[in-house]
């Protein structure tokens, strides 16, 4: 009964802890990460918390300066806009970077602003207007909200045009109506952006494309962030004194074709404002001119910049040039940078200055000036910055990286930054999941502890009481069994020595005590299980009357039964043994002790109750008490769970009843 229990128990608790991971994963949400197991997901968050460390961070640039694009506003989000380049020639092209412009929001940090839900990329040749399309992002690709880059692969395509459509708007942060807006598009052919201040159109223009947005600003080169690796150590750049501008000079150490120039801008300080509007450094105008000789007899001008406004200022300045071999460089300020305002003022004087926190000349995919040697043509003083640092490959952050490589790793790490917090999501719904699944398991463990120790304390009550009632069965038999066997060999001994005159009687009366000699063996040899003499009692009432012949020969009496005699015969083995012995012990006690000549028994056998009632004429109980049974009867009633009582009979002597209700599982399946 105790391990019934316990199992039904640990099963009802078992079934419980099952529906509530079930009810706790019904309520996740369900994409790839659900078929990672928990190791692949702490390793694919170890992976991402490493390669973030060393990518190059969205460091955003501030100050003055060009955002981009932006197409007139429309009524619906479904209009569709576009934005074309038209480069120089065809070029294999391998891969396009779309730039967003970014605004700040107040509550989650800088965001794109008027980037696409989604958008496709067509290109083609001179000979294909109608173009192909190379890449499509729908809604479902989530290519925005974004800071960082967005990267599309086209390898193995050649174009001589490039068409972004917007197919689904995005509401603009300050009026929510929907338009399209980039801040800059890179097409590069191996490292070489060859969309570079190429031609653009598109198919409508914002009316407040001035100043800082104009559809030109898309391939200036320009973009919203500072060139950040976050690796390699740190450079400071290179400026003149006050009030100087002197010519800068580089020599290549041999002849170079040069064909792209990168001029990246004196490193704004991290002061909250700013000290300069972004143009530290950059005169109004800048020749930059090369030459073979050192003395550049045979000078050639490589680029001629004049700067209209602050707007065109950006940390990184780009130009592609025709190709010119050159070993010198030279950089002039081909006239002071003249302030807005009264130019004979001393302190606007001494704001006059030239500088870069790195110079690239580019021979096809090389920097060419990287690590070569810089100089100024003035004597340095003690404390000057020295021209080295044009050359170093480094800025403030540290190393500069090939713009596609940079861009690159911005992109990665928007992307690995837009699953890392659904990973760290997913994980701790897994770790919450564990906790709740441990807290069960521990209350499940405790119930288990609780009930193996019930279960052992249940079970050691349990067989020490099937021990005491081995015992008390075990004394129950032998007193009524043989007790009665050898009160019933007595009574023949006796008979045998009165008949000892008569031969013929003297053998019936040994063949009786044979005969109980042997039934006294088989009752010693199954006493300790009755249910095993099946021969002693096959037919109880039967069983009974020869008993009677055998015990009650001198007096006078009998034994009468009423009821169905089938009901005896169904009755489980022990239980007509129990009920054998009893009516054997009644006999046995009014033979030994009461002294009676005359007795009478009836047993009545109905399908829900059995009756026993056993009387005599003697000279009745010793203590006269109505219900004074005697112990060797009560103890036998105990185990037919029966109940029994004694009361003095009207002309003296002893009636013993037995009542027994018959449960079902008295009877024999």
């Amino acid at each position: 009964m105790f391990r019934f229990l316990i199992i039904l128990t640990s099963f009802l608790w078992a079934a419980s802890l099952a529906a509530h991971v079930r009810a706790a994963q019904s309520n996740g949400f369900v994409d790839h990460l659900d078929q990672l197991s928990l190791s692949e997901l702490e390793a694919e968050l170890a992976s991402i918390d490493s390669q973030l460390r060393w990518l190059a961070p969205h460091s955003l640039r501030s100050g003055i300066g060009v955002i981009g694009y932006r197409s007139d506003w429309q009524e619906s989000s479904k209009r569709l806009e576009w934005v074309q380049i038209e480069l120089d020639k065809e070029y294999p092209i391998d891969e396009i970077v779309l730039v967003p412009t970014l605004w700040r929001n107040t509550q989650e940090g800088f965001q794109s602003d008027g980037f696409p839900r989604a958008l496709r990329i067509v290109v083609g040749t001179t000979d294909d207007q109608q173009g192909r399309v190379v890449a499509q992002y729908g809604v479902a690709d989530k290519i925005q909200p974004r800071i960082g880059p967005l990267v599309v692969p086209v390898p193995g395509t050649t174009a001589s045009w490039v068409r972004v459509e917007a197919t689904d708007l995005t509401p603009r942060a300050y009026d929510s109506k929907p338009v399209f807006q980039l801040s800059e598009i890179f097409v590069f052919s191996n490292t070489e952006n060859v969309a570079l201040r190429q031609s653009v159109s598109v198919s409508s223009n914002s009316n407040d494309n001035v100043g800082a947005w104009d559809k030109q600003f898309l391939v200036d080169g320009h973009t919203p962030y500072l060139m950040d690796s976050s690796e390699g150590s740190q450079s400071i750049a290179y400026v003149s004194r006050f009030g100087e501008q002197p010519a800068l000079y580089l020599d290549l150490g041999k002849e170079y074709t040069i064909s792209r120039i990168h001029l990246h801008a004196v490193d704004q300080g991290d002061t909250v404002p700013q000290a300069y509007a972004g143009d530290l450094g950059i005169p109004r105008r800048l020749r930059i001119e090369g030459a073979s000789d050192e003395d550049f007899t045979d000078v050639k001008t490589l680029l001629d910049y004049q700067r209209t406004n602050i707007n065109e200022m950006g940390p990184i300045m780009m130009w592609r040039i025709p190709k010119t071999t050159c070993r010198f460089v030279r950089l002039i300020a081909v006239e002071q940078d003249q302030p807005d305002f009264d130019s004979s003022s001393l302190n606007h004087r001494r704001d006059i200055r030239i500088g870069f926190a790195e110079i690239e000349l580019f021979a096809g995919e090389n920097n060419v000036a990287l690590g070569k040697r810089s100089y100024a043509d003035y004597q340095l003083n003690p404390g000057d910055r020295s021209p080295s640092a044009l050359t170093d490959g480094r800025n403030l952050f540290g190393k500069i990286l090939p713009i596609k490589k940079w861009l690159g790793e911005m992109a990665l790490r928007n992307d690995m930054e837009a699953i890392r917090p659904r990973i760290v999501d997913e994980l701790n719904r897994r770790y919450t999941q564990q906790r709740v699944q441990l807290t069960w398991l521990t209350w499940l463990a405790a119930l288990l502890g609780i009930g193996i120790g019930v279960t052992f304390v249940g079970d050691r009550i349990f067989r020490m009481r099937q021990l005491a009632a081995l015992r008390i069965r075990f004394a129950a038999d032998l007193h009524d069994e043989l007790g009665a066997n050898l009160h019933v060999i007595g009574l023949l001994s006796d008979l045998a020595r009165a008949a000892v005159d008569s031969p013929q009687k003297l053998q019936s009366i040994h063949e009786r005590i044979r005969s109980m000699t042997e039934r006294s063996g088989d009752a010693v040899r199954y006493c300790t299980n009755m249910v095993e003499a099946k021969q002693l009692y096959g037919d109880l009432l039967e069983e009974m009357r020869r008993t009677t012949e055998r015990i009650m020969a001198d007096l006078e009496g009998e034994l009468s039964f009423d009821g169905d005699p089938a009901v005896l015969r169904k009755l489980k083995t022990r239980i007509r043994a129990d009920l054998f012995l009893f009516y054997k012990e009644c006999l046995v006690n009014i033979s030994r002790h009461s002294d009676a000549t005359q007795f009478s028994a009836q047993l009545t056998a109905k399908p829900k109750e059995l009756r026993l009632i056993v009387c005599d004429n003697g000279h009745g109980l010793t203590d006269h008490r109505v219900d004074g049974v005697p112990s060797s009867l009560a103890r036998r009633a105990r185990l037919l769970r029966a109940k029994v009582s004694a009361k003095h009979a009207d002309g003296g002597g002893v009636c013993i009843l037995l009542t027994m209700p018959t449960r079902r599982y008295f009877y024999q399946r």
